[in-house]
């Protein structure tokens, strides 16, 4: 592992501190990995494994922290700095509406498509929605082109797919497209990548680091699907000065809260829209609906209008799942607080007539001598 000096530890990072002072006696880190127990954070000159914190905000992988001591003399994180951008998804369970941060302070969110396996088009939009969202720039990472004599197709489609968004060809294999894409990468600056499994993430970090950084696993033939070989969020040192953050491959990406994304990524969708003759129309069968008018035409695809719905619509029930979890969670804190009441006024009532007893018994005995 490279020394803590290339976790981004700019000139420019000063500055960033400087806007988010803490106590003295503290010094800035920033979060390589979250392990089960602990969270191995590299400072300045070194690296520690400290504790989650007892309270404040729970960091994430790529989180700058304020790093102090306990009563123990032994280092603590202090407080987590606010985050520039932040990648994020609703976490991978069917009942839940909850927030999961995949990385934190992202410049350059790396959509990984491999060209050995079918273009699924509703991923890439549904990733890109993800990665404009996060506050950072998203760029399309095409690996594997030594692999498939289609390289070319996809790549046109992707681009298609994807206007607005950069596009890098790159075989890990051959070294191809390498230098580009570490061109785009400034020292200091933080890139994520962000595929399905068996996408070739590992092999391209270990193309890009020039060690062998990550394991990496076969893909299967049949299904080109491949099998988890990375387990955990981790900062990657690149030679040079930025930093790549490995994922695990994500089967499944579900949005939370991305209307910012989905502005960024469908405003093509938003312009037909406003060009309907009703304002309040459904897009339906309404006359002088440009968005009908459009998928008549071919200037809309059908694909792309169906997925655009089918997002709006888990983005909608997502909504109304979280506020129906918050408004359960204020029924319960509501109905702790009636019974602690409860039981505090019968304390009191039962204490106040203990006391009376007490009294009365007292002022017999005085009476009695």
């Amino acid at each position: 592992m490279a020394g803590p000096v290339h976790y981004g530890f700019t000139q420019d990072r000063a500055a960033y501190f400087a806007a988010h002072p803490h106590a003295d006696g503290t010094m800035p880190g920033r979060v390589v990995r979250m392990d089960r127990n602990r969270v191995l954070v590299a400072a300045a000159d070194q690296f520690l494994h400290v504790p989650y914190p007892l309270h404040g905000s729970i960091p994430a992988t790529g989180d700058w922290v304020w790093l102090g001591m306990n009563a123990s003399a032994e280092p603590v994180i202090a407080s987590v700095l606010p985050r520039y951008s932040e990648l994020s998804r609703k976490r991978a369970f069917a009942a839940s509406s909850d927030l999961q941060v995949l990385g934190a302070n992202i410049d350059i969110v790396g959509v990984v498509v491999p060209v050995d396996r079918p273009l699924t088009h509703n991923r890439i939009e549904r990733t890109l929605v993800a990665a404009w969202d996060s506050g950072a720039t998203p760029l399309v990472i095409v690996t594997k082109a030594d692999l498939a004599n289609i390289a070319d197709d996809v790549v046109g489609q992707v681009m298609l797919q994807a206007a607005g968004v950069d596009v890098v060809t790159t075989s890990a294999e051959q070294h191809d497209g390498l230098e580009e894409l570490s061109g785009r990468l400034p020292a200091g600056s933080t890139l994520v990548l962000l595929g399905p499994s068996g996408a070739g993430k590992s092999t391209l970090i270990n193309a890009l680091v020039g060690y062998q950084a990550q394991d990496t696993g076969d893909v299967r033939t049949g299904d080109g699907k491949g099998r988890h070989t990375t387990t955990a969020r981790e900062l990657v040192p690149l030679p040079g000065g930025a930093v790549l953050m490995d994922t695990p491959g994500v089967r499944g990406f579900e949005l939370f809260d991305a209307e910012g994304g989905m502005g960024e990524m469908f405003g093509d969708l938003e312009e037909f829209m406003e060009a309907c003759r009703f304002s309040d129309c459904a897009h339906d069968r309404e006359p002088g609906c440009a968005v009908q008018a459009a998928l008549d035409d071919g200037t809309l695809d059908n694909r792309r209008w169906a997925n655009y719905l089918k997002l709006q619509r888990e983005l909608a029930a997502l909504t109304r799942r979280h506020d129906a979890a918050a408004h359960r969670a204020y029924q319960r804190e509501w109905h702790q607080k009636v019974v602690a009441a409860g039981k505090s006024q019968r304390s009191a009532e039962r204490y106040g007539y203990e006391k009376s007893v007490e009294r009365e018994g007292k002022s017999r005995k005085s009476g009695r001598k």
